[in-house]
């Protein structure tokens, strides 16, 4: 913040009390004068101590208003906020004609639940418990009398506090509009996360992303979380709770907040409830942290929609080329085979030319993203033949593939386009066994129906995939220690499912599991 809020308003129906309190917070008297005042007072009363505070720079200069009722008060708060200039600190007396100081403050909280809200009174009717219960816990209490040098210890504590915290909330709610990529976003949102941390005082804490069949994706965190917490069993935890939409909850140790389908919680080092506006800061930076990473994933998609919209049009044009000889190919041999010439390398040649015009079809398919042409087809059939288009691929050899898919299983879609999607799951579990030299290679594909859908799995006994790229493994471009491949194949495979009305998750368990589910 460029300037900081030292506005101060007191309530108080003495009028004695009001001036009081103006003068210690703004004193006519300059640094000097104290000093000669409390050399003064030494000579005359040989007094040890200083009678008046000396007043340093580190004090702030404070402005004050004041109101003689609660009344007054509230109508002055209210005007305040409407023109953006509200208080910092509420100076506010307990026991006052009209309304109680207690019930001036549930009104203020009405208009405003950020202010410092101080009681100063003789008296000590009102529990603590009774004041934060109605006035919210950012409060404090002091009785009278009360020494000069309290009131400016207590003022100076309370301006700090509301600003440190209101350049807290404009920096969190800053994030949701800086452009960020994900790397830049996330060191922003654990710097954020660990002010935060040191604010609620706790040492461990996390943001995090809960997908739709409960699994839990790590996005940052502080502290040293795996080590002194069973992160499985704080999920289940986590996922029991009702955590109402944006707003924050506490239970014992453990607070939480949600927004969408992401959620921060954090582990307090004492069990004590947190004040309000920890909580109004906690809801924050979750509503913002949330926006801002929906915004950086927006952004890298749409980088790789850029990208692929460029890579698309170089491809385009050279397929185009490409795919007349291609097409071209059954016309000869239907020529040789005018000539008399009958071979199984010229029905080899055929199959090798229809499955290049496919593959050439299905491509610019993906570029364009053309609608589906469903029909009701055999599963089984579908799934033998994507393995086999997959002859003859290095590696295969060493490795077993077995089908368990029930024949006479039917299911809505294009079967050009599906044979592709098993083709390239097939293809991919193929290719992570060979390289990374797995012995008795072994990949399975099943099927399972559930109600009107058939939910189909793909596994291998490989290393599974690397945990950098789980989360964006369905995005174009993205490979990992392959050794050929485009980083389309999986980008391919997620659209035809999903233009199918499926989808498809992956896990590894140990090795790589792709789970897709049709409708039958």
């Amino acid at each position: 913040m460029n300037e900081v809020n030292t506005s101060i308003l007191i309530i108080d129906d003495e009028e004695m009390v009001r001036d009081n309190i103006a003068d210690i917070l703004m004193p006519q008297s300059s640094f000097e004068d104290y000093d000669n005042m409390n050399d003064a007072l030494d000579v005359l009363f040989d007094a040890p101590k200083p009678i008046l505070a000396t007043r340093t720079p580190a004090i702030p200069i404070f402005t004050v208003d004041k109101a003689s009722n609660g009344t007054e008060g509230i109508r002055m708060v209210k005007k305040a906020v409407e023109e953006r200039r509200p208080y910092a600190v509420i100076f506010l007396d307990m026991r006052m004609p009209g309304i109680s100081g207690l019930e001036a403050a549930v009104e203020i909280r009405k208009h405003d639940m950020k202010v410092e809200i101080i009681f100063i009174t003789a008296y000590s009717d009102r529990s603590i418990d009774e004041i934060v219960e109605q006035a919210g816990q950012n409060v404090g209490y002091h009785c009278k009398p009360y020494a000069p040098e309290e009131i400016i210890q207590i003022a100076t504590k309370a301006v700090t506090d509301y600003n440190k915290l209101r350049n807290l909330e404009k920096l969190i709610e800053s994030i949701s509009t800086i452009g960020l990529n994900k790397n830049q976003l996330n060191s922003l949102l654990k710097n954020i996360l660990d002010q935060l941390a040191g604010f609620v005082d706790t040492d461990i804490a996390l943001i995090g992303k809960l997908h739709d069949n409960l699994t839990y994706e790590k996005i940052l965190s502080i502290g040293a979380l795996e080590n002194n917490v069973n992160i499985d069993e704080l999920i289940a935890r986590v996922q029991k709770i009702d955590v109402p939409e944006d707003e924050v909850v506490q239970i014992d140790e453990l607070f939480l907040a949600r927004m969408d389908d992401y959620i921060v919680f954090a582990i307090l080092k004492k069990q004590e409830r947190l004040k309000v506006e920890k909580m109004y800061l906690l809801r924050l930076f979750v509503q913002n942290a949330a926006q801002a990473i929906r915004n950086a994933e927006l952004n890298e998609k749409l980088i790789q929609n850029e990208k692929l919209s460029a890579v698309g049009q170089v491809i385009g044009m050279v397929m185009h080329d490409l795919r007349s000889p291609i097409k071209s190919i059954t016309t000869l041999t239907d020529f040789l085979r005018r000539d008399g010439v009958e071979s199984q390398w010229v029905g080899l040649i055929d199959q090798c030319a229809e499955q290049a015009s496919e593959i050439f079809d299905d491509f610019l398919d993906f570029i364009r993203n053309e609608p589906v042409k469903k029909s009701a087809i055999p599963l089984l059939k579908i799934v033998k033949d994507a393995v086999a288009t997959n002859e003859g691929r290095p590696g295969l050899e060493t490795v077993t593939i077995q089908v368990d898919v029930a024949d006479g299983l039917m299911v809505q879609g294009d079967e050009s386009k599906l044979r592709r999607v098993f083709s390239n799951l097939t293809a991919n579990a193929v290719d992570a066994l060979h390289d990374r030299k797995v012995a008795n290679g072994k990949v399975s594909i099943s099927a399972n129906v559930a109600g009107n859908s058939v939910s189909i799995q793909v596994q291998d006994n490989g290393p599974g995939i690397p945990a950098e790229i789980q989360r964006t493994l369905f995005d174009p471009f993205v490979t990992k220690e392959k050794q050929k491949g485009t980083g389309l194949g999986l980008a391919i495979v997620k659209q035809f499912v999903v233009a199918h009305g499926g989808s498809i998750e992956v896990k590894n368990d140990p090795g790589a599991v792709f789970t897709l589910t049709l409708p039958l």
